[in-house]
């Protein structure tokens, strides 16, 4: 109960915030107004232990027991400005929402900048409710950080706002703030489907090449393991040997062109069949083989490398929910 009141406090003062600050614009420099900070456990128990003492020094008539108090309470209240300053001034300069899988970790790339002559320490993001990413920032430097988010569902998603602050110096308050950033993520299908790929037609250079056709594909390397690889294609060998898990890349693929459609996937619902056809799209691209996209109402066209494959995903992730 107290949990779920907390929750509907925070998202309350949340939306308070977003209307008074309104949508942030890049680059975005952080100003005093828009910076809220409260005490943490540590800075209420500390608060605590101030007064008991103060309680302790009144009574007894202690004067050195006095001093270290109010000794204690300008270290805390030099803390408060410190931790606030932490983030005032703090320069968001770039942010971008690479595509990613639904149901998969995806990461939000955000570049700040400290022009202050001073380093900004104990500082953490995080797009709520996921686990915050924790950083510092050097005099006159730029990092470029990773923040860890997730899509439930396929589709195109705004990212909601992301949750900065601070701890520093001392863990006694905490600063923070609200970014609401124009941020959209599209969300690929969910990675999931264990059927085979369909049969392949002869591509270009089979025809071309027509003794490199042999019914079995030419070994070509190893890459390193992928979620979503066939256990089938693991080189189980060097898993035996101690080393890591690799799976083999096959030069015959490169020479078939894969046609991929609902056809065959008739027993499946909606979501399972763009999940299966995702499958495919990435088993495609690993192996270099060229594959069109066929879905009722939408044709994508015979190609192969990254940009192909990103076309591929967008329309199988914005499918029956708006034009990719």
């Amino acid at each position: 109960m107290f949990a779920a009141l907390r929750l509907r406090t925070v998202e309350r003062i949340a939306r308070w915030a977003r209307k008074r600050q309104g949508d942030d614009a890049l680059p975005l420099v952080l100003r005093a107004r828009r910076l809220y900070i409260l005490p943490t456990r540590a800075g209420y128990t500390a608060a605590l232990l101030l007064l008991v003492m103060l309680i302790a020094g009144l009574n007894y008539t202690n004067s050195l027991a006095l001093l270290l108090t109010f000794l204690l309470v300008g270290f805390a209240l030099v803390g408060m400005y410190e931790c606030q300053r932490s983030l005032q001034g703090l320069e968001l300069v770039r942010a971008q929402a690479p595509d990613c899988h639904a149901g998969l970790d995806g990461t939000l790339e955000l570049r700040f900048a400290n022009s202050a002559r001073g380093a900004r320490r104990a500082l953490a993001v995080r797009a709520a409710p996921e686990r915050a990413t924790h950083f510092d920032v050097a005099s006159g430097a730029q990092l470029t950080l990773q923040v860890i988010h997730r899509c439930a569902h396929r589709g195109r998603h705004r990212v909601g706002r992301l949750e900065l602050s601070s701890t520093a110096p001392f863990g006694l308050f905490r600063s923070w703030t609200w970014l609401h950033l124009p941020l959209e993520v599209v969300a690929y299908p969910r990675l999931l489907g264990s059927r085979p790929l369909p049969p392949a037609t002869a591509g270009r250079a089979a025809l071309l090449a027509p003794n490199h056709a042999s019914g079995e594909d030419e070994w070509a390397s190893l890459r390193a393991y992928q979620q979503g690889d066939s256990p089938r294609s693991i080189a189980w060998k060097t898993v035996a040997r101690g080393g890591p898990f690799m799976v083999g890349q096959y030069a015959g693929a490169a020479g078939s062109d894969f046609r991929l459609s609902f056809a065959g996937l008739e027993s499946l619902d909606l979501e399972a069949r763009l999940s299966q056809l995702c499958v495919w799209v990435e088993e495609c691209a690993r192996t270099g083989a060229a594959c069109a996209l066929s879905l009722p109402g939408l044709e994508v066209p015979l190609g192969r490398g990254a940009s192909h494959r990103t076309a591929l995903l967008r329309a199988l992730a914005l499918y029956g929910t708006a034009a990719p």
